[in-house]
């Protein structure tokens, strides 16, 4: 989802007040871009984010958020050759926890190219410079149909799925092996494309809630502060791996998306979400602007009427 600003350790947010129609609240450092989230089995939050080494934040609360430091402390030179530099940012972390262990993907690549790579950690702490390189898990050059970066994990049963894909064709599914956490092939399947703006579609999460499939992406341009265009769409399908349609019907391969979150009052470009599972319900987490930065959303998604809800 591209390059940002590098912020400090150093730098506290200020409090968030977070979307429509009932805000949130969260405090502490919060200025991330592309958050993941996950929580471990001491019911401690960890949130993973878009930054040199890939930054690690921690809270108990799910409101008070403190700096840790970042997955890779010494960096991470395998995926030099994708950043074009030493120590490049690492974009669009996902993060599962799983009977004990933490799961982590995050992609390599630099703003609008696609020598783009997907790699693969894990760790039993999550703590900063616990995570093992499990190594390449795909890559896409330049010529290829799709983009390989913002990766989510997606388990279903005792199938593992790869969800990736930024601009060009979309969004992408392919089979991974449980075992190794890798694909099985190179074969992929398409989810979600667009046409307008350049075809402007990224950060898909693929979430399951009752008998459906919901695709959650992004549209349009981020990290361009408050003149950032991002906005966060939805589809469902009964099967992980399609056919995805909006609430209207339309077919997300043909341009559908539902809008979930957009620009309103002071928050801007609310985008490269997460969804995940928690005590109180569905919880969807992402970065917006304002003219102070860009900083952590977190709300709770109603998903009563069949489709997700901001609440």
């Amino acid at each position: 989802m591209g390059p940002f600003p590098i912020f400090s350790a150093l730098c506290v947010a200020i409090s968030a007040v977070l979307a429509q129609p009932g805000p949130g609240a969260v405090t502490g450092n919060t200025m991330v871009h592309d958050p993941t989230m996950c929580k471990d089995e001491a019911g401690t939050y960890f949130l993973f984010s878009t930054a040199p080494g890939i930054e690690i934040r921690t809270s108990t609360d799910r409101i008070a958020w403190t700096l840790q430091g970042v997955v890779w402390p010494d960096g991470a030179p395998w995926t030099d050759e994708f950043t074009g530099t030493s120590n490049g940012n690492l974009w669009a972390p996902d993060c599962t926890f799983l009977d004990g262990t933490f799961y982590l993907y995050y992609a390599a690549s630099t703003l609008g190219s696609q020598n783009s790579a997907i790699f693969f950690a894990k760790s039993a702490s999550g703590s900063p410079g616990s995570f093992t390189n499990e190594g390449l898990v795909t890559s896409t050059a330049d010529g290829d149909t799709y983009n390989a970066i913002d990766p989510n994990l997606v388990i279903d049963g005792n199938s593992w799925w790869l969800s990736l894909g930024s601009f060009w064709t979309g969004i992408k599914i392919q089979s991974l092996d449980p075992s190794t956490g890798k694909p099985v092939s190179s074969m992929v399947t398409g989810l979600a494309e667009r046409t307008e703006n350049n075809g402007a579609i990224e950060a898909s999460i693929i979430y399951k809630n009752g008998d459906f499939f919901y695709l959650f992406t992004s549209w349009d341009n981020c990290c361009q502060g408050t003149s950032s265009t991002y906005n966060i769409r939805v589809g469902r399908s009964t099967t992980v791996d399609g056919e995805y349609v909006d609430e209207d019907g339309v077919p997300l391969l043909e341009g559908g998306g539902t809008l979930v979150l957009g620009t309103h009052g002071d928050i801007v470009g609310p985008g490269g979400q997460d969804v995940m599972d928690d005590s109180d319900g569905p919880v969807l987490v992402y970065h917006y602007y304002t003219p102070d930065g860009n900083f952590l959303g977190i709300n709770l998604l109603d998903f009563s009427s069949g489709w997700p809800v901001v609440v």
